[in-house]
């Protein structure tokens, strides 16, 4: 299963906010600096979808795709 995520890193807080089925808002704690918040992202959905998850698309942008396994 693909999602859109779109990250809002260095928020304050870590949550996942589902705007429908295949659109998600994700608040990070972590900077986007030396992949942190990539990291903290799989960390946290992974947790959320008690599943593998693996970032496809916009590994340096705000806007990703992520597969859920």
């Amino acid at each position: 299963m693909l999602i859109n995520i779109k990250v809002k890193p260095n928020s304050g807080k870590k949550e996942v906010e589902k705007i429908d089925e295949k659109n998600y808002v994700v608040y990070l704690k972590s900077k986007p600096e030396n992949n942190r918040a990539n990291v903290e992202l799989v960390k946290l959905l992974e947790k959320y979808f008690k599943k593998q998850i693996k970032i496809l698309r916009g590994k340096t942008s705000s806007k990703k795709i992520v597969e859920i396994k």
